[in-house]
C-alpha cells in the first residue's frame, strides 16, 4: 500500500506543476489575464510542498518524480491540448514510469 500512496502523491504533485506552468504559459502566449499567475504560484507552492511530503531522499524523490511527471505531461496533452498522443509519446512515458518504479520501489540495503 505505500506504493500506491507514493504513485499517488506523484500523480498529484505532477498536476501542480502543470498547472502552475501551463497558466503563464496562457498569460504569455494566448495573451490570457494576467490574473492567471495568482493561481500559478499557488500551484507551484503546492507542488514543493507536496515534494517534501516523500519519505525517502530529496535526489532520489526528485529523479523518480520526472519519470511521473512525463506520463502526466502525455495525459495533459491529450486531455486539455486535445492532441493525440503517438505510440512513441505513450512507449517513452511507459519507459519513464518503469524507471520512476525502479527507483522508488527497487529493495535497498539499509
Amino acid at each position: 500500500m505505500p506504493e500506491l500512496k507514493t504513485v499517488g502523491l506523484f500523480l498529484i504533485t505532477a498536476l501542480a506543476e502543470i498547472i502552475g506552468c501551463y497558466l503563464p504559459y496562457l498569460w504569455l502566449r494566448e495573451e490570457k489575464s494576467v490574473w492567471l499567475l495568482v493561481p500559478a504560484a499557488l500551484c507551484l507552492a503546492a507542488f514543493a510542498w507536496l515534494l517534501s511530503l516523500h519519505p525517502t531522499a530529496a535526489g532520489r524523490v526528485y529523479a523518480a518524480y520526472g519519470g511521473v511527471y512525463i506520463f502526466m505531461a502525455i495525459l495533459w496533452l491529450w486531455a486539455i491540448e486535445d492532441i493525440r498522443p503517438t505510440i512513441w509519446d505513450l512507449v517513452g512515458s511507459g519507459v519513464a514510469l518503469l524507471g520512476m518504479a525502479i527507483i522508488m520501489f527497487a529493495p535497498r540495503g539499509t
